[in-house]
């Protein structure tokens, strides 16, 4: 059974870099045909897929995130990490990683709270 866990800073102030890391237990991030995925839910909104690293190491962003977003993984550690650039206070969220392509996901993380204040 596949666990997904992400790990990084709570509270992140503005303009800064947010990283947050995905450690992967029960599959491989290198597994054929897999997609790892970064998603996030802002307070009271829905929730908003941000990117992807398959298991070739490509990635794919969001249109509305591209500029700001890369997502880079390391293997030896089956971990894949987010990076968004120039947070403001609309990036605060709960952001999850999961596993799966820009719409289906079929493992997650149980979620981790983003705060972007000064």
């Amino acid at each position: 059974q596949v666990q997904l866990q992400e790990s990084g800073p709570g509270l992140v102030k503005p303009s800064q870099t947010l990283s947050l890391t995905c450690t992967v237990s029960g599959d491989s991030i290198r597994t054929n045909y897999s997609y790892w995925s970064w998603i996030r839910q802002p307070p009271g909104k829905g929730l908003e897929w941000i990117g992807y690293i398959s298991f070739s190491g490509s990635t794919r962003y969001s249109p509305s995130l591209k500029i700001r977003t890369s997502i880079s993984r390391d293997t030896s550690k089956n971990q894949f990490t987010l990076h968004l650039s120039s947070v403001t206070p609309e990036d605060t969220a709960v952001y999850y990683c999961a596993r799966g392509d820009y719409k289906d996901f079929d493992s997650w993380g149980q979620g981790t709270q983003v705060t972007v204040s000064s």
